[in-house]
């Protein structure tokens, strides 16, 4: 093959930093410098298109930024164990200015890897309504305490299955092992991925329950969180950031993991907020596809002066107030999600003015 050489620049003014970005005939290539040698790679990720060129060295491996992968920086093979490669290209040096080769050497590949479970296709199998609870109240394990919304929650996931013939789950957020969502997105609008990054590189990762639950298997999800600083509980905080890759499916790919869902909430606390603590949560599962149904909340609050939370706990235990409110909640979710289900309320195109990314394309030749 016929060799084509471009001059880089001189020798010593590529030697720091010892990794970095330029472009070769439109292509991105990652140039590194380390122990007296260069290389360079193709510097797009084969696994969705990261930037190898702006990651980083460790030993002779560049790392990529996005989700860490790793390519020999001098041959472009992946760590041992795994068979992905991306083009290598030719380097020399005369007069003292660097060359490459624009024709890459080898070629790359790229492995065929099964796709995660939940990456399969949303379809909702034949059945009953499926309601799931989750609880995002935070207690000791060990030294479990009274939570009213634990409490109210229960009421209406068995309601739902004892008393309106749903199938029900519930999930318990504090008995879940699952790590903090670290911003993919923030490098990237496309490295936040769906399933998400997390759940695809961490099999203990037990977010996918909760994955599982609202992507796949729920028609209608009740949400129920204390009050804590007048927010949700930081324990619900948590797992509503690791569904940006839900959201983030919409922006780039037009692609409604949630349609025809309904969620509903039970909040309580010992002071007042309700309604802050109600909307946050309604705009961000607005966001991600679910609807709601009439009065899509229940909440308990006994006033700023309320430190008397051993009277707030008996309250609520002996409140059959709310304990009917919380079996109404369920009972009107329910009809909703009948209706939702009947009438397909989903749309095959999204259109979301100011939200708009460009499509990601990596390059064919490895």
């Amino acid at each position: 093959m016929e060799k084509s050489w471009s001059d880089i620049g001189l020798v010593d003014s590529l030697k720091d930093p010892p990794l970095r970005e330029i472009t070769v005939q439109g292509k991105p290539v990652a140039l590194s410098y380390k122990d007296g040698q260069f290389g360079a790679i193709l510097g797009v990720c084969t696994h969705v298109g990261g930037p190898l060129g702006k990651g980083k060295l460790e030993g002779d491996y560049i790392v990529c930024p996005w989700h860490y992968w790793q390519f020999h920086r001098t041959t472009g093979s992946a760590q041992p164990g795994y068979e992905d490669k991306v083009s290598q290209y030719e380097l020399k040096i005369e007069n003292n200015h660097l060359f490459i080769n624009t024709v890459p050497i080898t070629k790359g590949h790229k492995s065929v890897h099964p796709p995660h479970l939940l990456a399969r296709d949303v379809k909702r199998e034949e059945g009953p309504i499926r309601v799931v609870g989750i609880s995002t109240t935070i207690m000791d394990s060990k030294n479990p305490r009274y939570s009213t919304s634990d409490k109210l929650l229960e009421v209406a996931i068995n309601h739902a299955k004892n008393e309106l013939g749903a199938q029900t789950m519930f999930i318990r957020l504090n008995d879940l092992k699952f790590r903090a969502c670290e911003g993919f997105y923030s490098k990237s609008a496309f490295a936040c991925t769906w399933p998400c990054s997390i759940t695809q590189m961490d099999e203990t990762d037990q977010l996918t329950q909760v994955y599982e639950a609202l992507i796949h298997w729920a028609d209608v999800v009740i949400v129920a969180t204390p009050i804590r600083w007048g927010a949700a509980s930081s324990l619900y905080h948590k797992m509503i950031e690791r569904m940006n890759c839900v959201q983030n499916q919409i922006t780039i790919n037009n692609k409604v993991l949630i349609q025809n869902k309904v969620a509903s909430f039970i909040i309580t606390g010992g002071q007042d907020n309700v309604q802050d603590v109600a909307g946050h949560m309604l705009g961000f599962f607005s966001e991600i596809g679910f609807v709601f149904p009439p009065f899509p909340f229940i909440a308990h609050t006994r006033g700023w002066d309320a430190e008397d939370m051993e009277n707030n706990i008996a309250y609520v235990a002996e409140s059959d107030d709310l304990k009917n409110g919380a079996k109404d909640l369920v009972r009107r979710s329910i009809d909703m999600a009948k209706i939702v289900l009947q009438q397909h309320l989903s749309q095959e195109e999204i259109v979301k003015a100011g939200r708009k990314a460009q499509h990601l394309t990596i390059n064919e030749e490895l």
